[in-house]
């Protein structure tokens, strides 16, 4: 497990990635401007109807041409006050001109691709319904709280899918969305009238969002407003700078992100992350958002912790609100202290957003606890790797051979032989069962159950098979008799047992 030449690999220096690329799209999801413009629709059945009340919605002017109408679009007719206008013949050329878009309730192939070949000739989007191949455009499945609007498209391939889809976003927007979208419209001139620059505007909508998302069915009142717009003024002063906030980003599983650090990497304008960071868990982070590998990972080339600093620093001093994301949580081994106290130095505001560590997402997926009451009054979490990447020489060798403890260990790839050795010298029962994990919680987790004193080769010969002796991903180390509770475990003694019977 360990580097062969026994060498400090050289550093990294702190590298921007290029932001991932739109994956490819079936449809570009856009929305159209309708009020006061033209629309024509061809067709008079109850089809037609559907699309005419949903154009009608909208604020259109919509011509409707139709030599026979249904009941349903007879009445739609009657009831919107002139903004819908039904002719009593069928469409021709001469219709089309000067329309926004054209759409074509029309079962018929031939008379359907006719439509769509004027439409196109005259510059008019076109939609002929049930017939994919001659639209330019689709309607999807929506969810209305206007002004916010929700569309959703599977490009034709499962509309009941669609249908489900949307019925399962209704159920989780609530209807107070509606005002408080009204409002956001409506509050615009004040914030443009406060004059900010974009991070205080910015800021400004994060609040109004943060109130939205905790109390959507409260009414959002002039009260609130004023309370914003009054933040907002008195934080003008300070527009021009930055923060930074460390982040844990969990073990990998992006599920395990609390709700704060989603909203913190949803607003971040630069992320600077390690290797032990999940790409799944990046995807969370604000499309726009710089994101810069600054390669903190144990026993690999590494950025300088300087560096780091003096990068985060720099950028929160540009106006940006910085995000330090760390694998796991960043005030465990995750050197936070020396971030920040650079940040302190700096004189610029920095916040903690707590993660779920590795060790507990390792005990979650094991389903075992780790202060089992059977088995462990302590919980210790150690480093077994120090500033020159040997095991640190001031480790309390009585506690780690302590029965009534669960140990977890971090960055023991290269130095766990030595501390087992040292530990079981100290008195810590070799036939304590112990387990690496490689990548907890991710879905390429792999673990090693074994003793402590069984460990080292066994994780030697299963680094050997499975990553040709390189091991891949992040790993921790626990040991204790909590863990004999671990599925592995069990599997592990009726495993020997059978072979005792069979011997």
């Amino acid at each position: 497990m360990a580097d062969p030449t026994g060498e400090s690999p050289p550093p990294r220096r702190p590298a921007e990635q290029g932001g991932g690329r739109m994956a490819p799209l079936a449809r570009l999801p856009v929305f159209f401007a309708l009020e006061g413009r033209r629309v024509v629709l061809a067709g008079g059945s109850d089809a037609a109807a559907w699309k005419a009340e949903l154009i009608a919605a909208t604020g259109a002017r919509l011509d409707v041409y139709a030599a026979e109408a249904s009941p349903a679009l007879a009445g739609l007719v009657a009831e919107t006050d002139g903004r819908v206008t039904l002719h009593a013949r069928d469409w021709t050329p001469e219709d089309l001109k000067g329309a926004t878009l054209a759409i074509g309730a029309i079962e018929d192939d031939a008379e359907g691709a006719r439509f769509a070949a004027v439409a196109r000739a005259t510059g008019v989007p076109v939609n002929v319904v049930d017939k994919p191949a001659l639209c330019d455009f689709a309607f999807g499945a929506i969810v209305n709280r206007s002004p916010l609007v929700v569309g959703i498209s599977t490009d034709g391939a499962a509309p009941v899918f669609g249908q489900a889809v949307r019925a399962k976003i209704e159920s989780v927007v609530p209807q107070g969305f509606k005002q408080w979208a009204e409002a956001a419209r409506s509050w615009r001139p004040f914030v443009a009238a406060l004059e900010l620059g974009h991070h205080g505007r910015r800021r400004f909508w994060e609040r109004f969002t943060r109130h939205a998302l905790e109390a959507p069915d409260t009414l959002p009142d002039e009260a609130l407003r004023e309370d914003l717009l009054a933040r907002a003024r008195s934080a003008r002063e300070q527009d021009g700078r930055g923060s930074i906030t460390l982040v844990g980003a969990g073990p990998g599983d992006p599920e395990l992100l609390t709700l704060k650090a989603v909203r913190v990497l949803q607003s971040a304008d630069v992320v600077l992350y390690d290797d032990l960071v999940a790409p799944a868990v990046l995807d969370v982070a604000r499309r726009e958002a710089k994101k810069t590998l600054v390669g903190k990972s144990g026993y690999k080339p590494s950025c300088k912790q300087d560096d780091i600093n003096a990068l985060m620093v720099a950028l929160a001093q540009q106006g940006k609100r910085v995000v330090r994301l760390k694998g796991g949580d960043p005030m465990v081994f995750g050197r936070a202290g020396e971030e920040i106290a650079a940040a302190r130095a700096a004189g610029l505001p920095i916040d903690v957003v707590p993660g779920i560590t590795a060790a507990q997402g390792a005990a979650s997926r094991m389903t075992v606890s780790l202060t089992h009451r059977d088995h462990a009054r302590r919980l210790q979490f150690v480093t077994a790797h120090a500033r020159d990447g040997k095991l640190p020489v001031d480790l309390d060798w009585t506690a780690l051979a302590d029965k009534a403890a669960t140990t977890v260990v971090y960055m023991p790839q290269r130095t766990w032989g030595e501390l087992a050795g040292k530990a079981m010298a100290a008195g810590l029962d070799p036939h304590t069962p112990a387990l690496a994990v490689f990548s907890a919680t991710r879905p390429e987790e792999f673990r090693v159950a074994a003793t402590v004193a069984t460990l080292k080769d066994r994780l030697d010969a299963a680094v050997a098979d499975k990553f040709g002796g390189r091991p891949s991903g992040p790993c921790l180390i626990l040991f204790g008799f909590a863990l004999g509770e671990a599925e592995e475990f069990a599997l592990a003694e009726a495993e020997a047992q059978g072979l005792a019977a069979q011997g």
